[in-house]
């Protein structure tokens, strides 16, 4: 079904800024939609409540509201005039542009409907599903995308995640929280308060190594290990013990130890217990072992911010390019790095610069990514680079 003017208008921000990432994807010099083959599966990780969601229903509920001005205590000195002139203004202000029971707003509604439209419009025979699994979505989705692949489901998998949460709502939820930084985000500085949320969107193509191989795609990485946990303890408390066991199920899945990993793209949301406890727990799944150098640890939230559902492929990303330009990343707004991480323990290093990436002798170099969501999701994933970054 082509995308008429009616129901891109319709569509969630997130969905269109999804739908032009997915053509960058395949604009890229990688395979194109044609050249897919096969049973596909197309998993993204999203925010279940999309903002055109939100706002197609606070539209809905304009008269509720408008009922409830009169009863509210708080307006209470207000006049029957300034009342009316108050609604009046709510329904200028959060009324939707067109009927939010029309068919064309459907979109809309659908988290799955970022995945669907990727399917439709690129013709994929691909199965399309949304992945809500907090901020930890993006890696859920690429767990879900490399079990289709192992299991021989899936030919092909698109995966990632998107999310706009720079909106009112989420920046309200996070203040009530106490999780927002009251100036910018600093991950692993002693001055770190909190994070700054951000906008972003990021997928990848994955297919099986040999099938890759066979098809004479580009390759930019090899995903050798994906771990996941759950520690259940708290709504929005990070657990040390929770993230350790994602960490080791992942290097169980590689069969290659912690002291082969050269760089650690850490969750990193700059809050300050949250940092020290991802820190202690890479201390007890890293350290100890008979590393040739520090582990370089860093955070792409550094540089624009916490992309919820989409930050564990902003920080795949990263790894991916990192890897490619054998180029150790930066880290943004570091000033004095919080003595409460005991990096001397595993030993690691985070630095405020690039630096050039040694390769790792035998081996290829290797990567680690963690993403960490509410409810005490956690993921790890280990990737290694291909050794020409070609078939």
């Amino acid at each position: 079904m082509p995308i008429t003017p009616r129901r891109w208008t319709a569509m969630d921000a997130a969905q269109r800024v999804a739908l032009t990432v997915a053509a960058q994807l395949f604009a890229g010099g990688g395979p194109r939609p044609a050249s897919l083959h096969g049973p596909g599966l197309i998993a993204i990780g999203s925010s279940l409540s999309l903002g055109r969601e939100r706002a197609l229903n606070s539209a809905a509920e304009l008269d509720l509201a408008a009922r409830a001005i009169p009863a509210l205590d708080a307006l209470a000195h207000l006049d029957g005039e300034d009342r009316r002139r108050l609604a009046a203004r709510t329904r200028r202000r959060f009324g939707a542009p067109e009927d939010p029971g029309a068919p064309g707003a459907l979109d809309g509604w659908l988290a799955s409907g970022t995945a669907a439209v990727i399917a439709g419009e690129f013709r994929l025979a691909a199965v399309p599903v949304a992945v809500e699994a907090a901020c930890a979505s993006s890696l859920a989705a690429l767990d879900l995308a490399v079990g289709a692949l192992r299991s021989g489901t899936a030919r092909y998998a698109i995966a990632g995640g998107v999310e706009l949460a720079c909106n009112v709502r989420d920046l309200i939820l996070c203040s009530s929280l106490g999780l927002l930084s009251h100036s910018k985000i600093t991950p692993f500085d002693e001055a770190a308060d909190g994070f700054s949320p951000g906008d972003g969107c990021a997928l990848f193509l994955l297919k099986r190594h040999s099938d890759a191989l066979a098809d004479g795609d580009r390759i930019l990485g090899v995903i050798r290990g994906v771990g996941g946990s759950n520690d259940a303890h708290s709504l929005i408390a990070p657990d040390r013990g929770g993230q350790a066991r994602a960490m080791r199920q992942a290097f169980g899945d590689a069969g290659f130890g912690p002291d082969t990993v050269d760089y650690l793209e850490a969750h990193g949301t700059g809050t300050r217990v949250g940092d020290r406890v991802e820190l202690s727990a890479v201390t007890d799944v890293y350290g100890g072992g008979e590393r040739r150098r520090p582990l370089q640890v860093g955070s792409a939230k550094s540089f624009f911010g916490h992309t919820f559902a989409a930050a564990g492929a902003a920080g795949l990303l990263r790894v991916l390019l990192a890897l490619q330009a054998r180029t150790f990343p930066p880290n943004a707004n570091l000033g004095t790095i919080s003595p409460e991480l005991d990096l001397d323990a595993i030993p690691a290093f985070i630095d405020r610069r690039p630096a050039p990436w040694p390769a790792g002798g035998p081996r290829p170099r290797r990567a680690a990514l963690s993403s960490f969501g509410t409810g005490g999701i956690n993921y790890h994933v280990l990737i290694e680079e291909h050794p020409d970054g070609v078939s």
